[in-house]
């Protein structure tokens, strides 16, 4: 490729093997050629060898990708992780971000000015994916989405060329992009708005045993139905074998973990979290104030790189004794005792955007079902898939069939999942793919077929 000051790597280089390798180990993958770009003329560079030698193209930017889409079989995989810097704007509350980085990285620079942006809840996930899937994170009550917080983008389309996306500059494609997925071409740089959060914050993280399930999820939903916009919470159903946090014989015991974190100030957060720790009897208690950005790596230790993961969704239409219930039996049913079933609540914030100001689908649904199938032993792999499958489809029954783009599964029956998804947004997706990528490049991600292709 021409001008091109990256790294090219083939499947005949030493390094091929660990560029090919993502996060998730169920994924095995042989592109047939890895672009690792410096910056944005090499990803031009990349996408015109691509169209030209009629290749198919993933693409990969600096995070976990849980379908594995960021990689392909015998095309080019044009690879951003190395484009990773962020610059803040404490002024103006902004932050640039290249798509190479990481929640982590964005977390360590707004926060030196105690700032924040809606991002996800695992510092290793990618700024990129998350947020053009829409980006639902710990601070989603309060201020909304990852892409409700983009004020502007810059994006190498398929014919090669580069602009910029924003409410006053390429609006409609602005729009597709803000929760419509990663098909219309390369971004390579997000702007967000920050907002004053941490450095230190609030936070509830409490584990019941499992036997209190049925009286402490419903007094949690009833105390949803009235807590601020500040407080964001989620409910994580598994064992949770972590043996230094539990007495020995709990350690391997079904458990009922809540977290919540308040975006406000410490003291009144520790008041408002305060009836989460008295649902019942808790098991353990890790509630109290700490910094922002150990709230963000919570989680980092539950998804080692090279584990296998099948993560699916649905947007509930309730929190009702009879989801409640379904939801327990399935996440006791896990193959896995890695494996979890989540309630993610949502509102505030996020259903304060108007549906038709971005792409993304799911601003009027309550909840959200997580169901993350989390295994070790690659002989496991059918039971865990199966398991997740099948708690989805039991799961319908209380959904629009709608679903978060971000946990997708590995994009099975893409089509009617995203027809469904998006509902009447759907042609106007289509239009977008028509204009912006008519030969249907950028294929391997959550795609929008085009009409045109």
């Amino acid at each position: 490729m021409e001008r091109f000051h990256g790294e090219i790597v083939l499947p005949e280089d030493a390094s091929y093997d660990d560029a090919r390798v993502v996060w998730n180990g169920m994924i095995e993958k042989y592109p047939a050629i890895i672009a690792c770009c410096s910056g944005t003329a090499d990803v031009i560079s990349a996408v015109n060898f691509a169209r030209e030698n009629d290749l198919l193209v993933a693409v990969r930017s600096g995070g976990h990708n849980v379908s594995g889409s960021a990689v392909c079989d015998d095309g080019m995989v044009i690879d951003l992780a190395e484009m990773n810097g962020v610059w803040v704007d404490p002024d103006e509350r902004t932050v640039w971000a290249q798509a190479g980085a990481t929640l982590g990285d964005v977390d360590h620079e707004t926060q030196v000015f105690g700032l924040a942006t809606p991002l996800g809840v695992v510092s290793d996930t990618g700024v990129a994916g998350l947020t053009l899937g829409g980006g639902i994170g710990h601070l989603r009550n309060k201020y909304g989405l990852s892409c409700d917080n983009l004020t502007s983008v810059g994006i190498v389309t398929a014919d090669g060329e580069y602009c910029t996306a924003s409410e006053n500059e390429n609006e409609e494609l602005f729009w597709g992009l803000r929760g419509g997925g990663g098909t219309f071409g390369i971004v390579t740089g997000f702007e967000f708005d920050l907002h004053p959060v941490g450095p230190e914050v609030a936070t509830g993280l409490v584990f019941y045993p499992g036997d209190l399930a049925v009286t402490v999820l419903p007094a949690f939903r009833d105390y949803e139905e009235s807590a601020p916009d500040e407080l964001t919470t989620l409910v994580s159903m598994g064992v949770f074998p972590e043996e230094e946090l539990f007495p020995v014989d709990a350690v391997d015991k079904f458990k009922i973990a809540i977290l919540g974190v308040y975006a406000d100030a410490p003291g009144q957060g520790e008041t408002v979290i305060e009836p989460l720790r008295k649902l019942g009897e808790p098991l353990a208690d890790f509630s109290g104030r700490i910094p922002y950005t150990e709230f963000q790596q919570l989680f980092d230790d539950d998804y080692p790189d090279g584990m296998r993961y099948y993560w699916k969704s649905l947007y509930l239409a309730s929190l009702s004794d009879d989801v409640i219930h379904r939801s327990l039996e399935w996440a006791e049913a896990a193959p896995s005792r890695l494996s979890t079933v989540d309630i993610w609540p949502l509102g505030g914030a996020i259903a304060d955007v108007g549906h038709d100001e971005s792409a993304f689908a799911g601003r009027e649904a309550p909840y959200l079902l997580g169901v993350e199938a989390n295994w070790e032993d690659p002989r496991q792999d059918g039971a865990n898939v199966e398991w997740a499958r099948d708690c989805l489809d039991d799961m319908r029954q209380f959904s629009d069939g709608s679903v978060y783009l971000n946990f997708p599964g590995f994009y099975e029956d893409s089509d009617e999942m995203l027809e469904t998804t998006f509902g009447d947004a759907y042609d106007r997706l289509v239009a977008l793919k028509n204009e912006y990528d008519p030969t249907n490049l950028f294929s391997p991600t959550q795609n929008i077929e085009p009409t045109t292709w």
